[in-house]
Parts: structure tokens; C-alpha cells; sequence
């Protein structure tokens, strides 16, 4: 089976794949996939329309893509590590197929079929009503109080660097539609199987915990808190974030 997708492997040992946020690609893991490269082998790729991945030609369905690369790969069953949008693929994935997914860990996710506040849906409005000036819309982006602590930190650089890249990279896109799978996670939650670690950073938007509120519906869940971590604790708390995971997988229960 041919793949499309840019996508790296390091490490060896039990499979893990690592799904970015939107506006990033697998830089968004580039902290702490060579951390768990120690112990495991670790799929990091950029989704479609990312990185250096082809863009959508038509709508795009994340969760067949996660499927394709992991069938490409030979990997039968792996943990999934979702970040933000990458986190509602997971999530979906999970759900759809869950004789496939070792464990799951949500960094900050998305959920499919929930509803963004008045002030989220406006602001993402701002920022595709300032296309094609990429200057503007990354602008737009980063000045949210969800950034504010990458913006203000080492990886301030990085963080507009993929941003503008993956900005740019949305005005070669066909199709920004996308598939999921229905009926949506949201109204499924109850349903999900696997072991569940959900992550969030103290300064993530309200939006973000209302979502936390609805994973307490997951059977199998814990969730651990990074403090004065925004929406990108990948980049600003990596080791944290590492030891949540390392500490959820070697947990046997």
C-alpha cells in the first residue's frame, strides 16, 4: 500500500504515533518523540495539508489517513498521542477502531460535534477574513491568550515559524472540508473503550476544559493538569508532558 503522507520512525519497541495540532506539524513533537524514541517505537507524520505532506485534493478524512499510514507501517495496534485537532482524530480513531489503539493520551484535544463559544467561532472568522496576507493571519493566530505562553517562551521562534508555514501551505489546499466519522465522538464518549490520559495546561482556553468536562463520560480516564501551560505544552512543558505519558503507559492497571 503506497502513502502519500511525510511521515518519521525512531526508536523500536511497542508502536506509539503522535498526531499534531492544528497550524503545526511534527515539530510539534520534536521535543519529546526523541524521548520516547528510548523505549518505543514512535510515528510522528504531518497530516495532510502540513509539513511536508500533499494537500487535500478533495475533503479530507483524518482518521482513513491514521489508518493508511498505520496499515503502510505494518503496525496492527499502538498508542495513540493526539494533540488539539490531533486529539479529535484520536479520539475518532479510538472509537472506530478500538481493537487497534493500546492506550490513549489527549494533549489539549478537540472533540468532534462540540460547539466552539461565540468568542472562539469569531476568532477563527478573523483569521480567515485576514487571508491571503500570512503575516496578518499568523498574527491573528498567535496574539490569543492561548499562546501566550509559547509567545512568550524559547520556542516563541518555532511556533510562528510552523505557524506561517502551515498557513501558507492552506492557500494550496483543494478542499478544506473534512470527513469524521458519525455519529460524532461527542455523543459517543460513554462508548470509549480504551485506557484514557487527558492533559491540559492551566491556561488553556475555557473552551478546552468544558471539553474536559465531557471526557469524565470515558469509563477508563484520568487527567493530569500542567501548570501555566497554554494550548502548546508540547513545546513549552515536553518533559512534563513526557512523564505524564511514560508514567500512564507504565502503569499496568
Amino acid at each position: 500500500m503506497t502513502i502519500d503522507l511525510h511521515y518519521e520512525i525512531q526508536g523500536t519497541g511497542e508502536a506509539i504515533a503522535l498526531i499534531h495540532s492544528g497550524g503545526a506539524d511534527l515539530r510539534d513533537w520534536q521535543s519529546i518523540a526523541p524521548l520516547l524514541a528510548k523505549k518505543y517505537q514512535v510515528i510522528t507524520f504531518d497530516g495532510r495539508g502540513a509539513g511536508q505532506s500533499p494537500p487535500p485534493l478533495e475533503p479530507a478524512n483524518y482518521v482513513e489517513d491514521l489508518t493508511r499510514l498505520l496499515d503502510h507501517i505494518g503496525i496492527e495496534k499502538a498508542t495513540l498521542v493526539g494533540h488539539s485537532i490531533g486529539g479529535q482524530i484520536a479520539t475518532d480513531f479510538a472509537l472506530t477502531y478500538p481493537e487497534r489503539v493500546s492506550k490513549l493520551v489527549l494533549v489539549a484535544p478537540g472533540l468532534s460535534g462540540y460547539q466552539f463559544s461565540p468568542e472562539m467561532e469569531q476568532w477563527f472568522a478573523e483569521v480567515m477574513a485576514a487571508a491571503p496576507d500570512v503575516e496578518k493571519m499568523v498574527k491573528l493566530m498567535l496574539e490569543r491568550p492561548i499562546y501566550s505562553t509559547i509567545m512568550n517562551s524559547p520556542q516563541s521562534e518555532l511556533m510562528y515559524e510552523m505557524t506561517k508555514h502551515n498557513t501558507q501551505r492552506y492557500f494550496d489546499w483543494q478542499s478544506s472540508e473534512q470527513i469524521w466519522p458519525q455519529p460524532p465522538a461527542i455523543a459517543r464518549l460513554h462508548e470509549l473503550q480504551t485506557q484514557t490520559l487527558f492533559i491540559i495546561g492551566t491556561k488553556d482556553s475555557n473552551d478546552l476544559f468544558r471539553i474536559a468536562e465531557l471526557f469524565k463520560q470515558v469509563p477508563d480516564i484520568r487527567f493530569a493538569k500542567i501548570d501555566g501551560a497554554d494550548h502548546m505544552p508540547t513545546l513549552t512543558h515536553s518533559v512534563e508532558v513526557y512523564s505524564s505519558i511514560c508514567d500512564f503507559l507504565s502503569d499496568q492497571h
